[in-house]
Protein backbone atom coordinates (compact mmCIF):
# COMPACT_ATOMS: atom_id res chain seq x y z
CA UNK A 1 0.00 0.00 0.00
CA UNK A 2 1.41 3.37 -0.99
CA UNK A 3 0.98 6.22 1.40
CA UNK A 4 -0.57 9.36 -0.01
CA UNK A 5 0.50 12.92 0.76
CA UNK A 6 -0.29 14.46 4.11
CA UNK A 7 -3.57 16.38 4.25
CA UNK A 8 -1.67 19.62 4.97
CA UNK A 9 0.30 19.14 1.76
CA UNK A 10 -2.86 18.88 -0.36
CA UNK A 11 -4.61 21.95 1.02
CA UNK A 12 -4.08 25.25 -0.84
CA UNK A 13 -1.77 27.59 0.99
CA UNK A 14 -3.10 31.07 1.79
CA UNK A 15 -1.04 34.23 1.41
CA UNK A 16 1.67 34.66 4.00
CA UNK A 17 0.71 37.18 6.66
CA UNK A 18 2.52 40.48 6.23
CA UNK A 19 4.50 41.83 9.17
CA UNK A 20 3.04 44.84 10.95
CA UNK A 21 3.42 48.06 9.01
CA UNK A 22 5.74 50.84 10.06
CA UNK A 23 4.51 54.24 11.22
CA UNK A 24 6.20 57.53 10.42
CA UNK A 25 4.74 60.77 11.82
CA UNK A 26 5.30 64.36 10.75
CA UNK A 27 4.67 66.42 13.90
CA UNK A 28 3.89 70.13 13.69
CA UNK A 29 3.36 72.61 16.50
CA UNK A 30 1.53 75.35 14.61
CA UNK A 31 -0.94 75.52 11.74
CA UNK A 32 0.58 76.22 8.35
CA UNK A 33 4.02 74.88 9.27
CA UNK A 34 3.98 72.62 6.20
CA UNK A 35 3.56 69.15 7.69
CA UNK A 36 1.00 68.08 5.02
CA UNK A 37 3.34 69.14 2.24
CA UNK A 38 6.28 67.34 3.84
CA UNK A 39 4.23 64.16 4.19
CA UNK A 40 3.00 64.20 0.59
CA UNK A 41 6.41 65.14 -0.78
CA UNK A 42 7.95 62.15 0.98
CA UNK A 43 5.28 59.99 -0.64
CA UNK A 44 6.16 61.44 -4.04
CA UNK A 45 9.85 60.67 -3.55
CA UNK A 46 9.07 57.12 -2.45
CA UNK A 47 6.93 56.66 -5.57
CA UNK A 48 9.86 57.78 -7.69
CA UNK A 49 11.97 55.10 -5.99
CA UNK A 50 9.47 52.45 -7.07
CA UNK A 51 7.53 52.00 -3.82
CA UNK A 52 3.77 51.40 -3.98
CA UNK A 53 2.25 54.51 -2.34
CA UNK A 54 -1.35 55.71 -2.13
CA UNK A 55 -3.01 58.69 -0.46
CA UNK A 56 -5.69 57.53 1.97
CA UNK A 57 -6.82 60.83 3.49
CA UNK A 58 -6.14 64.49 2.90
CA UNK A 59 -7.63 67.67 4.30
CA UNK A 60 -10.48 69.36 2.43
CA UNK A 61 -8.35 72.38 1.56
CA UNK A 62 -4.67 72.37 0.66
CA UNK A 63 -2.55 75.24 -0.61
CA UNK A 64 -1.54 75.32 -4.31
CA UNK A 65 2.00 74.01 -3.64
CA UNK A 66 0.68 71.02 -1.69
CA UNK A 67 -2.06 70.43 -4.28
CA UNK A 68 0.59 70.20 -7.01
CA UNK A 69 2.35 67.37 -5.15
CA UNK A 70 -0.98 65.68 -4.44
CA UNK A 71 -1.79 65.51 -8.17
CA UNK A 72 1.34 63.39 -8.69
CA UNK A 73 0.17 60.65 -6.32
CA UNK A 74 -2.42 57.86 -6.68
CA UNK A 75 -5.34 58.38 -4.30
CA UNK A 76 -8.02 56.18 -2.80
CA UNK A 77 -11.10 58.46 -2.92
CA UNK A 78 -12.64 59.22 0.43
CA UNK A 79 -16.25 58.23 1.08
CA UNK A 80 -19.12 60.61 1.80
CA UNK A 81 -20.68 59.88 5.16
CA UNK A 82 -23.42 62.41 5.75
CA UNK A 83 -21.87 65.87 5.48
CA UNK A 84 -18.33 64.55 6.13
CA UNK A 85 -15.79 62.49 4.24
CA UNK A 86 -14.22 59.39 5.78
CA UNK A 87 -11.30 57.26 4.72
CA UNK A 88 -12.19 54.20 2.61
CA UNK A 89 -10.35 51.69 4.77
CA UNK A 90 -11.85 48.65 3.04
CA UNK A 91 -10.61 49.80 -0.37
CA UNK A 92 -7.16 50.45 1.03
CA UNK A 93 -7.05 47.00 2.61
CA UNK A 94 -8.17 45.46 -0.69
CA UNK A 95 -5.56 47.45 -2.61
CA UNK A 96 -2.78 46.46 -0.14
CA UNK A 97 -0.28 49.24 -0.95
CA UNK A 98 3.14 49.28 0.68
CA UNK A 99 2.55 52.77 2.11
CA UNK A 100 -0.55 54.84 2.82
CA UNK A 101 -0.35 58.61 3.35
CA UNK A 102 -2.84 59.93 5.91
CA UNK A 103 -3.22 63.61 6.69
CA UNK A 104 -4.68 64.63 10.05
CA UNK A 105 -4.33 61.69 12.45
CA UNK A 106 -6.65 63.23 15.04
CA UNK A 107 -9.82 63.60 12.95
CA UNK A 108 -13.01 62.09 14.38
CA UNK A 109 -15.39 60.25 12.06
CA UNK A 110 -19.15 60.94 12.10
CA UNK A 111 -21.48 58.71 14.13
CA UNK A 112 -22.15 55.39 12.43
CA UNK A 113 -18.77 55.18 10.72
CA UNK A 114 -16.93 51.83 11.09
CA UNK A 115 -14.27 53.54 13.22
CA UNK A 116 -14.92 56.44 15.58
CA UNK A 117 -11.45 57.95 15.10
CA UNK A 118 -8.99 58.19 12.23
CA UNK A 119 -6.15 56.98 14.47
CA UNK A 120 -8.08 53.72 14.90
CA UNK A 121 -8.16 53.36 11.11
CA UNK A 122 -4.40 53.84 11.11
CA UNK A 123 -4.00 51.03 13.64
CA UNK A 124 -6.12 48.78 11.39
CA UNK A 125 -3.87 49.45 8.40
CA UNK A 126 -0.70 48.89 10.42
CA UNK A 127 -2.04 45.57 11.72
CA UNK A 128 -2.71 44.53 8.09
CA UNK A 129 0.95 45.12 7.20
CA UNK A 130 0.47 48.48 5.47
CA UNK A 131 2.98 51.14 6.48
CA UNK A 132 1.57 54.59 7.23
CA UNK A 133 3.09 58.04 6.86
CA UNK A 134 0.88 60.51 8.70
CA UNK A 135 0.75 64.07 9.99
CA UNK A 136 -0.57 65.61 13.20
CA UNK A 137 -0.32 68.82 15.17
CA UNK A 138 1.02 68.86 18.72
CA UNK A 139 -2.22 70.49 19.86
CA UNK A 140 -4.15 67.28 19.13
CA UNK A 141 -2.14 64.91 21.36
CA UNK A 142 -4.53 63.82 24.09
CA UNK A 143 -2.07 63.65 26.98
CA UNK A 144 -0.68 67.13 26.20
CA UNK A 145 -4.02 68.94 26.49
CA UNK A 146 -3.29 70.41 29.94
CA UNK A 147 0.01 71.90 28.74
CA UNK A 148 -1.52 73.22 25.53
CA UNK A 149 -4.35 74.85 27.47
CA UNK A 150 -1.87 76.60 29.76
CA UNK A 151 -0.04 77.98 26.71
CA UNK A 152 -2.90 78.82 24.37
CA UNK A 153 -6.00 78.81 26.59
CA UNK A 154 -7.64 76.21 24.32
CA UNK A 155 -8.25 72.46 24.36
CA UNK A 156 -8.97 70.19 21.40
CA UNK A 157 -12.02 67.96 21.30
CA UNK A 158 -10.49 65.76 18.59
CA UNK A 159 -7.34 64.05 19.83
CA UNK A 160 -4.95 61.18 19.17
CA UNK A 161 -3.47 59.14 22.06
CA UNK A 162 0.19 59.79 22.75
CA UNK A 163 0.91 56.05 22.88
CA UNK A 164 0.42 55.74 19.12
CA UNK A 165 3.08 58.38 18.47
CA UNK A 166 5.36 57.00 21.18
CA UNK A 167 5.22 53.61 19.44
CA UNK A 168 5.99 55.09 16.02
CA UNK A 169 9.03 53.84 14.12
CA UNK A 170 10.03 57.33 13.03
CA UNK A 171 9.00 60.85 13.95
CA UNK A 172 10.03 64.06 12.23
CA UNK A 173 9.23 67.46 13.66
CA UNK A 174 8.24 70.10 11.13
CA UNK A 175 10.14 72.93 12.72
CA UNK A 176 9.78 76.56 11.72
CA UNK A 177 12.66 78.90 12.58
CA UNK A 178 12.13 80.01 16.19
CA UNK A 179 10.89 83.59 16.24
CA UNK A 180 13.42 85.99 17.73
CA UNK A 181 12.63 89.06 19.76
CA UNK A 182 11.50 91.74 17.33
CA UNK A 183 13.71 94.81 16.96
CA UNK A 184 10.71 97.10 16.53
CA UNK A 185 7.81 97.47 18.96
CA UNK A 186 4.95 95.03 18.41
CA UNK A 187 1.42 94.85 19.69
CA UNK A 188 0.67 92.87 22.88
CA UNK A 189 -1.21 90.33 20.76
CA UNK A 190 1.80 89.72 18.48
CA UNK A 191 4.10 89.33 21.47
CA UNK A 192 1.70 86.84 23.06
CA UNK A 193 1.58 84.83 19.84
CA UNK A 194 5.38 84.81 19.63
CA UNK A 195 5.72 83.52 23.19
CA UNK A 196 3.08 80.86 22.61
CA UNK A 197 4.88 79.63 19.51
CA UNK A 198 8.17 79.38 21.42
CA UNK A 199 6.47 77.45 24.23
CA UNK A 200 4.75 75.08 21.79
CA UNK A 201 8.04 74.50 19.99
CA UNK A 202 9.71 73.51 23.25
CA UNK A 203 6.91 71.04 24.10
CA UNK A 204 7.14 69.53 20.60
CA UNK A 205 10.91 69.12 20.82
CA UNK A 206 10.70 67.46 24.24
CA UNK A 207 7.92 65.13 23.08
CA UNK A 208 9.96 64.15 20.02
CA UNK A 209 12.96 63.45 22.25
CA UNK A 210 10.77 61.14 24.34
CA UNK A 211 9.74 59.22 21.20
CA UNK A 212 13.37 58.86 20.12
CA UNK A 213 14.28 57.63 23.61
CA UNK A 214 11.65 54.88 23.41
CA UNK A 215 12.81 53.93 19.91
CA UNK A 216 16.36 53.57 21.22
CA UNK A 217 15.25 51.42 24.14
CA UNK A 218 13.21 49.22 21.79
CA UNK A 219 16.16 48.88 19.40
CA UNK A 220 18.47 47.78 22.22
CA UNK A 221 15.91 45.37 23.67
CA UNK A 222 15.19 43.66 20.32
CA UNK A 223 18.92 43.14 19.71
CA UNK A 224 19.65 41.97 23.23
CA UNK A 225 21.93 44.93 23.97
CA UNK A 226 22.13 46.06 27.57
CA UNK A 227 20.92 49.64 27.79
CA UNK A 228 23.50 51.10 30.15
CA UNK A 229 22.36 54.63 29.51
CA UNK A 230 19.02 56.02 28.35
CA UNK A 231 18.50 58.83 25.90
CA UNK A 232 16.14 60.31 28.48
CA UNK A 233 17.65 62.21 31.40
CA UNK A 234 17.62 60.22 34.65
CA UNK A 235 19.05 62.22 37.50
CA UNK A 236 20.25 60.63 40.74
CA UNK A 237 20.63 62.95 43.75
CA UNK A 238 22.63 61.45 46.63
CA UNK A 239 21.77 62.74 50.10
CA UNK A 240 23.33 62.12 53.51
CA UNK A 241 22.11 62.82 57.05
CA UNK A 242 22.90 66.15 58.65
CA UNK A 243 23.52 68.08 55.44
CA UNK A 244 21.53 70.57 53.40
CA UNK A 245 20.55 68.92 50.09
CA UNK A 246 17.74 71.30 49.10
CA UNK A 247 19.76 72.96 46.35
CA UNK A 248 20.73 69.64 44.80
CA UNK A 249 17.17 68.33 44.88
CA UNK A 250 15.77 71.53 43.40
CA UNK A 251 18.39 71.56 40.62
CA UNK A 252 17.70 67.89 39.89
CA UNK A 253 13.97 68.59 39.69
CA UNK A 254 14.49 71.50 37.26
CA UNK A 255 16.61 69.36 34.95
CA UNK A 256 14.23 66.41 35.08
CA UNK A 257 11.22 68.66 34.46
CA UNK A 258 12.83 70.46 31.55
CA UNK A 259 13.74 67.26 29.72
CA UNK A 260 10.78 65.19 30.93
CA UNK A 261 13.18 62.90 32.69
CA UNK A 262 13.19 61.04 35.97
CA UNK A 263 14.42 62.21 39.37
CA UNK A 264 15.74 59.69 41.89
CA UNK A 265 16.84 60.67 45.39
CA UNK A 266 18.99 58.03 47.11
CA UNK A 267 20.68 57.52 50.47
CA UNK A 268 23.36 54.91 51.06
CA UNK A 269 23.27 53.61 54.63
CA UNK A 270 26.65 52.23 55.67
CA UNK A 271 26.66 49.92 58.71
CA UNK A 272 29.17 51.09 61.31
CA UNK A 273 30.69 49.87 64.56
CA UNK A 274 29.58 51.33 66.83
CA UNK A 275 26.26 51.82 64.99
CA UNK A 276 25.56 55.35 63.73
CA UNK A 277 22.33 57.07 64.76
CA UNK A 278 19.52 56.16 62.34
CA UNK A 279 18.79 58.90 59.76
CA UNK A 280 15.08 58.64 60.55
CA UNK A 281 15.63 60.88 63.59
CA UNK A 282 17.61 63.48 61.65
CA UNK A 283 15.41 66.56 61.10
CA UNK A 284 17.49 67.84 58.19
CA UNK A 285 17.43 64.41 56.53
CA UNK A 286 13.66 64.23 56.93
CA UNK A 287 13.32 67.73 55.45
CA UNK A 288 15.33 66.60 52.42
CA UNK A 289 13.08 63.58 51.99
CA UNK A 290 9.98 65.74 52.29
CA UNK A 291 11.28 68.06 49.57
CA UNK A 292 12.02 65.04 47.36
CA UNK A 293 8.43 63.85 47.80
CA UNK A 294 7.10 67.29 46.89
CA UNK A 295 9.19 67.19 43.70
CA UNK A 296 7.67 63.76 42.88
CA UNK A 297 11.08 62.08 43.08
CA UNK A 298 11.54 58.36 43.53
CA UNK A 299 13.16 57.81 46.94
CA UNK A 300 15.53 54.86 47.29
CA UNK A 301 17.29 53.61 50.43
CA UNK A 302 20.39 51.54 49.68
CA UNK A 303 22.68 49.72 52.06
CA UNK A 304 26.37 48.96 51.56
CA UNK A 305 29.72 49.24 53.26
CA UNK A 306 31.12 51.51 50.55
CA UNK A 307 29.28 54.46 48.97
CA UNK A 308 30.90 54.19 45.51
CA UNK A 309 30.61 50.40 45.28
CA UNK A 310 26.92 50.70 46.15
CA UNK A 311 25.79 53.74 44.18
CA UNK A 312 27.55 53.08 40.84
CA UNK A 313 25.99 49.63 40.10
CA UNK A 314 22.60 51.06 41.07
CA UNK A 315 23.08 54.04 38.72
CA UNK A 316 24.01 51.83 35.76
CA UNK A 317 21.14 49.43 36.44
CA UNK A 318 18.68 52.35 36.35
CA UNK A 319 20.17 54.05 33.29
CA UNK A 320 21.15 57.19 35.23
CA UNK A 321 22.66 59.97 33.12
CA UNK A 322 23.67 62.42 35.90
CA UNK A 323 24.70 61.94 39.53
CA UNK A 324 24.45 64.88 41.93
CA UNK A 325 26.68 64.65 45.01
CA UNK A 326 27.69 66.99 47.80
CA UNK A 327 31.31 67.43 48.82
CA UNK A 328 33.44 69.33 51.27
CA UNK A 329 36.19 71.86 50.69
CA UNK A 330 37.75 71.91 47.20
CA UNK A 331 41.20 71.08 48.58
CA UNK A 332 39.96 67.57 49.37
CA UNK A 333 38.88 66.93 45.78
CA UNK A 334 42.52 66.49 44.73
CA UNK A 335 43.23 63.72 47.22
CA UNK A 336 43.88 60.36 45.59
CA UNK A 337 41.55 57.57 46.44
CA UNK A 338 38.81 59.64 48.08
CA UNK A 339 35.16 58.93 47.39
CA UNK A 340 34.70 61.67 44.78
CA UNK A 341 37.75 60.63 42.74
CA UNK A 342 36.66 57.00 42.88
CA UNK A 343 33.11 57.91 41.85
CA UNK A 344 34.33 59.86 38.81
CA UNK A 345 36.66 56.99 37.83
CA UNK A 346 33.96 54.32 38.23
CA UNK A 347 31.05 56.16 36.56
CA UNK A 348 32.85 56.88 33.30
CA UNK A 349 29.65 57.18 31.20
CA UNK A 350 27.71 59.28 33.70
CA UNK A 351 28.01 63.03 34.31
CA UNK A 352 28.97 63.87 37.90
CA UNK A 353 27.84 67.22 39.31
CA UNK A 354 29.40 68.32 42.60
CA UNK A 355 27.61 70.68 45.00
CA UNK A 356 29.12 72.25 48.12
CA UNK A 357 28.09 70.18 51.10
CA UNK A 358 26.46 72.55 53.53
CA UNK A 359 25.62 71.98 57.14
CA UNK A 360 22.71 74.21 58.19
CA UNK A 361 23.53 76.81 60.85
CA UNK A 362 22.49 75.99 64.41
Amino acid sequence: MTEGPLLSETLPRGPKARPRGRLKVFLGYSSGAGKSYRMLDEGRRRCERGEDVVVGAVQAYVDPTTANVLRQLPCIPMLAHGSQSVMDVESILHRQPEICLIDGMAYDNPPGAPHAHRWQEIETLLAAGISVVASVNLQFIEERQDEIELITGRRSTQTVPARLLLQSDEIEIVDAPPPSSPANPVSPGEETERRQLLALREVALLFTADVVDRQLESYLTVRGIEARLGAQERILVCITPGTEAGGMIESGWRNAERFRGELIVAHVHRPRHPPAPPPAGDERFQANLQQARQERAEIVMLEGKDFVDTIVPFAYARGVTQIFVGHGAPRRWRLRGNALDRLIAAATDIDIRVFPRLTPPH
